[in-house]
């Protein structure tokens, strides 16, 4: 039996599980939102076959990414993951997961949910672009602009518009899958 066509950019297994099972699938769970968040802001400058290896080891150092748990680290705590080889040791983006802990609990409280707050920058639904090529997608739109400006002034870091955009690609805010793609159809939006 022949692989069914994908994206160019699930090559290998772990890439393929992740392509067939989760990316671009709707997310409306707040944990599993400020897991993305945390992850694409991880991923810059990295290629994301790096984070999605390094995601279990995350999951573990990040306490299954309870961002009530993460707003509360100490000095002692983030020293701790600077030296946990499993996941990118850059004091920068370290910080910033803590930080984005204490920004998401404002959301939280502000909106009801950071569900609520997030889809909002596509108004509550997921966008379907008709992408043939990965050289036609973009990496910002104006709605990843948009995320991106209103998240830092809430407080956020590592949510340049690109972050955004790769994020909202990932939780389903965004169906980029090409249009030759057995996900394509099968996307919502």
């Amino acid at each position: 039996m022949s692989e069914p066509a994908r994206c160019a950019w699930a090559r290998d297994a772990l890439m393929i599980e992740y392509h067939d099972r989760e990316w671009g699938v709707p997310v409306h769970d707040d944990r599993a939102l400020f897991e993305f968040l945390i992850l694409e802001g991880a991923q810059a400058g990295l290629s994301w076959a790096t984070i999605l290896k390094k995601r279990p080891a995350y999951r573990a150092a990040f306490d299954g990414f309870d961002a009530s748990k993460i707003a509360r680290y100490s000095d002692n705590k983030t020293a701790a993951l600077m030296a946990d080889a499993g996941i990118v040791r850059n004091r920068l983006k370290v910080a910033a997961a803590v930080r984005n802990a204490r920004a998401f609990l404002a959301v939280q409280k502000e909106f009801g949910s950071f569900d609520a707050y997030v889809w909002r920058f596509t108004g509550g639904r997921p966008l379907k672009n008709a992408w043939r090529r990965m050289e036609d997608m973009p990496a910002r739109s104006a709605e990843s602009d948009a995320m991106s400006k209103d998240l830092k002034k809430r407080g956020f870091t590592f949510v340049g518009s690109t972050i955004c955009y790769a994020f909202m690609q990932a939780v389903g805010m965004v169906n980029d899958h090409l249009t030759g793609c057995f996900r394509y159809k099968a996307s919502k939006g």
